[in-house]
């Protein structure tokens, strides 16, 4: 564990780069093997590279945003214009997790989908708002548990939810 806290101290932009890029591509994977209900490898190698990249680059936002949203809530709570939470609190956590996935959330979703529809030239816009719905169900439960882990911790459990994610969506869209 202390190999693993060192590295993300020493390289937080990286680091989160490559565990998104490995988890979040392993939680696609995962969601079309069930929906598939085949262990046959969904994606050609090119389009394996493709999403590790998509990856890689939503992760450095994700990153960005955790930190910037931080600040966002601190100033709200500083100006009066926000509940006091103790941050690492469960209000605190709640509060961060809804403001980031309400706002900058609703951006990813669209930017992810964007970069999926780039290698296959294609405008899919179907089930878009399955994306946005998961903010409401998913993403605001998951980051709230993530915002009240140590900060080193918190791309590591955000990148293993993409994984959780991953395998709750493959049984609601199985055939």
């Amino acid at each position: 564990m202390n190999i693993y806290l060192t590295w993300v101290q020493s390289h937080p932009i990286t680091s989160a780069m490559l565990q998104f890029a490995i988890l979040g591509s392993l939680g696609e994977i995962i969601s079309k093997w069930i929906v598939q209900k085949s262990f046959k490898y969904p994606f050609t190698f090119m389009m394996t590279i493709w999403k590790m990249i998509v990856w890689a680059v939503l992760a450095v936002g994700i990153k960005y945003a955790f930190i910037g949203f931080g600040g966002y809530v601190q100033s709200l709570i500083e100006s009066g214009l926000w509940p006091a939470f103790a941050k690492g609190s469960l209000g605190y956590a709640l509060s961060l997790s809804i403001l980031m996935n309400l706002q900058f959330g609703l951006f990813l979703v669209l930017i992810h989908r964007i970069l999926d529809n780039i290698p296959l030239k294609e405008k899919n816009w179907k089930n878009l708002h399955k994306g946005m719905y998961s903010l409401l169900w998913f993403w605001i439960p998951a980051h709230t548990v993530t915002f009240m882990v140590n900060d080193d911790l918190k791309m590591g459990l955000a990148a293993v939810w993409s994984v959780a994610l991953g395998l709750i969506l493959g049984f609601f869209n199985r055939k």
